[in-house]
């Protein structure tokens, strides 16, 4: 059947009040831009008419401005899940004006199928190319593109041609099948291809394609600095020290890493340390490191979900697929992120902590135990089925005020029996093995930040015991101080001891 083109505007038409929507796209790659904006057009018109328009929202992971920003301005959202990073989506959900789910990236779409969330009325995603017997090419991002189209009722395509047609060959959709028929889902090596380079939907049901020519909203990395810089030094002398010691194979695993300006450092000390053989990559997020690794040879090839790439090296993949397209694969992220998988390829797995505790439990969502900040996204995923799960943080925050290394996290998002090792600028603390009085004594000796050292080691000699020593009555003293005076430094334990 033949395309049929449509604005933007017409395209929002579709979307009805209390609908649930699916968008593509994993991080700001692969979103659609412009129906997202038509859409937080017509619900500010709504409300302004005094009528009720707000719609359910199903994503990869986080977004753009354009999708995010602009409906949480338009308070057009009713729940979303799962994962976010817009500073307006957060002020919402912060104030319970939103609802939100957090909830493991590798799980969505499972449950999306199980109907666990309700149902998909539209999916939205943006392709580089459509036919009309219903071939989806995504473009730099996946996410849950393939489940959202076989469920929803009403399909819209965004076509955008920043996103060459020739990238047709560097997606492998595959979903799995669902209990009880489920088998193995049978990628062995990060480079094994197991379903289509598109997605195959029912052309019925695209009710309209949307020309557009919007770059991707995907900004260049903070420079790394001296912080940064220490911890990805660190991770690197940690992995040679276990690949001598035989605790890795000689021939190295493949790796995953999260996002942001420490994962970039990592990448870049792992690809500067010669004693690392040259890897591969599977992951969730592709970043620009990894691209620089693998032009110099030390990444051989990259699997993930999305291209979360600055738009300057987005543009230099295209101009290179000659180059590129045999060393890149986007999958699905309940095939990226599966722990399944994770498990098979023996992945090191390196993730970033917003808090630790003392014990080896880690905070990686809320701010002081309360204030949501991005989600969990997929560091779960991976933690639990890693070979080697690794948690970085920079020991301080706030020009030290805060210390990244807490008597008690006030939220826990990874236990201590799946944290196996934590790295700071000062240092590794290698928790596998080791009672949790002696995982104390390593984090503080080894991460915590020379200014806080003390503090934790009278946390510890406090005279509580049992097999972890903690103290309910100070275990935050660390989070009220700071909510009291701003500073963690003015704890007092002398409060504590009655």
């Amino acid at each position: 059947m033949a395309l049929k083109f449509i604005t933007a505007e017409e395209a929002a038409m579709f979307v009805n009040n209390d609908d649930n929507v699916g968008f593509s796209g994993f991080t700001p790659a692969g979103c659609p831009k412009v129906v997202p904006t038509a859409i937080a057009k017509r619900a500010a018109e709504e409300h302004a008419k005094g009528n009720p328009f707000k719609i359910g929202m199903f994503t990869g992971a986080s977004t753009g401005d354009k999708l995010d920003g602009e409906l949480a301005r338009a308070n057009a959202i009713k729940f979303r899940t799962p994962y976010q990073s817009s500073k307006d989506l957060r002020t919402l959900l912060n104030a319970h004006d939103t609802e939100y789910f957090d909830m493991h990236l590798s799980e969505l779409a499972q449950s999306l199928r199980y109907g666990f969330l309700g149902k998909v009325n539209v999916a939205i995603v943006e392709a580089a190319d459509v036919t009309e017997n219903g071939e989806i090419i995504p473009t730099s991002g996946v996410g849950i593109t393939p489940t959202i189209c076989r469920l929803a009722d009403r399909i819209i395509v965004e076509l955008n041609d920043k996103h060459p047609k020739a990238i047709r060959g560097m997606h492998d959709i595959y979903e799995p099948a669902d209990p009880p028929y489920r088998r193995e889902i049978p990628v062995y090596t990060p480079s094994d291809r197991i379903g289509t380079p598109f997605v195959k939907v029912d052309p019925a049901k695209i009710v309209g394609v949307v020309k557009t020519s919007e770059p991707n909203e995907g900004g260049s990395f903070a420079p790394l600095d001296d912080v940064t810089m220490a911890i990805g030094k660190n991770v690197a002398a940690f992995l040679v020290e276990e690949i001598k010691a035989g605790r890795l194979p000689k021939e190295f695993v493949p790796l995953q890493s999260g996002v942001g300006n420490v994962a970039n450092a990592v990448l870049g000390c792992m690809g500067e340390n010669k004693e690392i053989p040259a890897f591969n990559v599977y992951t969730e997020v592709i970043q620009d490191a990894v691209i620089s690794l693998m032009k110099e040879g030390r990444v051989k090839f990259a699997s993930g979900c999305s291209l979360t790439v600055s738009n300057e090296v987005l543009d230099e993949i295209y101009s290179n697929l000659d180059f590129f397209k045999d060393k890149l694969l986007l999958r699905p992220q309940e095939i990226s992120n599966s722990p399944e998988v994770a498990r098979r390829l023996g992945l090191i797995a390196i993730n970033t902590a917003l808090e630790a505790d003392i014990f080896g439990n880690i905070n990686s969502t809320h701010v002081s135990g309360v204030k949501m900040m991005n989600g969990i996204g997929g560091s779960g995923d991976f933690t639990r089925s890693a070979m080697l799960s690794i948690f970085t943080t920079p020991s301080t925050a706030k020009g030290g005020k805060i210390s990244a290394f807490v008597p008690m996290v006030s939220h826990m998002d990874h236990s201590e029996h799946s944290v196996k090792v934590i790295i700071s600028e000062y240092g590794v603390a290698d928790l596998r093995g080791k009672s949790p009085i002696q995982r104390a004594r390593c984090i503080i000796d080894n991460c915590v930040h020379p200014d806080y050292r003390p503090l934790l080691n009278e946390y510890l000699e406090m005279g509580v015991h049992g097999h972890t020593p903690q103290n309910l009555k100070a275990c935050f003293a660390f989070h009220d101080e700071l909510a009291k005076t701003g500073d963690m430094h003015n704890v007092d334990w002398s409060k504590y001891n009655d």
